[in-house]
């Protein structure tokens, strides 16, 4: 006869690099209730935002998360950008697409190669990291930093891509399709990684919508759901790809969809590169911030990111606060877990893709 205890999972653990308390309750192997505790990581990040101008706020919201980094700075320009009433150059509009997808597809290949890591298939692991590497290498050669890109400022970029660098890029991604081909296949067909996340935490499309989640949780539980298509930004609107989503809602639908949305951002790599116009890469000189409030919104890889800003016309924000993919997903971990083994727990925590520093931030 089974009896049910509590589980302390968390805060270290394997799924994650940060800190995570996951109060879990099992019957045997079976998990039959999760309750999340946060704020192991909490930096009051909103609080020193307010201490700090316009300008160097673009610095600290990049370190809001890592993999992310691209889009918090991106978002929290385009609010500025609304409330001033300025319009970003066209060929800068063009520069901010490409840092954005250069991250997603980094970030995307990170998650799936994590997945095999906890899956203990160590060798496709250590190939998708490498893998990674073209896009790691892109970030270097082109920004010259491997994580933070420091590519923004307000009114446009603080960088530009010459025709070297879009000769190199280019060759980079003609390298990146035919591995990314050869993932995809893996993923799809390989015994040991289906056996251990098809039918695993699994999310519903109406507890989708229940929970509210985003990102590409929301899209692979049947929510067609994506920023750039629902409230198109940057030039998006003149860019062709597909929104990616499936049905099955679980731990393999989930990564599978991750690496549709890398090869889909090639694609919009690709014309970006082709379509990008001459003309400046951000506005001469400083447009003052008005007094009044703003908001921003911009599909980050693992999700929707939502800022607010409100100005008092002064050179430093009387109010900046921001709304993070994370903290939509992880209640739906709850359900997720729901009935799953004990052994599923990491697998099931990787597949929302968490970050626990820019939730707790």
């Amino acid at each position: 006869m089974s009896s049910t205890y509590t589980l302390p999972v968390g805060p270290l653990h394997v799924a994650l690099e940060e800190p995570m308390y996951f109060d879990v309750k099992v019957e045997g192997e079976t998990v039959r209730a999760v309750e999340l505790a946060a704020g192991h990581v909490h930096r009051g990040m909103e609080a020193l935002a307010m201490n700090r101008n316009w300008f160097q706020n673009i610095t600290l919201t990049e370190r809001v998360c890592s993999l992310c980094s691209n889009s918090h700075p991106a978002t929290y320009c385009m609010a500025l950008e609304n409330l001033a009433g300025i319009v970003v150059p066209e060929r800068a509009q063009y520069l901010r697409v490409i840092a954005d997808e250069v991250k997603r597809i980094a970030s995307h290949l990170f998650n799936v190669g994590i997945m095999a890591h906890l899956v203990g298939f160590d060798s496709l692991f250590m190939h998708a990291m490498e893998i990674r590497e073209i896009m790691q290498d892109v970030k270097e050669g082109v920004y010259g930093n491997r994580m933070n890109l420091g590519a923004l400022t307000i009114g446009g970029c603080r960088y530009d891509i010459d025709e070297e660098s879009k000769g190199f890029m280019l060759d980079q991604l003609n390298k990146l399709k035919p591995l990314v081909a050869e993932l995809h296949n893996v993923y799809d067909t390989d015994p040991l990684i289906k056996t251990r996340t098809q039918g695993i935490g699994v999310l519903p499309l109406d507890k989708a919508i229940e929970y509210e989640v985003v990102g590409p949780v929301a899209r692979a539980s049947g929510v067609n759901y994506d920023v750039r298509r629902k409230v198109p930004y940057a030039v998006y609107p003149e860019l062709d790809f597909e929104v990616q989503t499936d049905t099955a809602g679980d731990v393999h639908s989930r990564a599978m969809l991750r690496i549709r949305e890398a090869v889909e951002s090639v694609s919009i790599l690709e014309q970006c590169l082709e379509r990008m116009p001459e003309g400046p890469n951000q506005l001469p000189g400083f447009v003052p911030i008005p007094k009044g409030e703003a908001i921003a919104r911009s599909e980050a890889p693992r999700g929707e990111v939502f800022y607010y800003v409100r100005s008092d016309g002064t050179d430093m924000p009387q109010r900046l606060k921001w709304r993070v993919p994370t903290y939509m997903n992880w209640e739906a971990l709850q359900v997720m877990m729901a009935g799953c083994q004990v052994a599923d727990i990491p697998l099931i925590v990787n597949s929302i893709d968490p970050c626990i520093s820019c939730t707790e931030r």
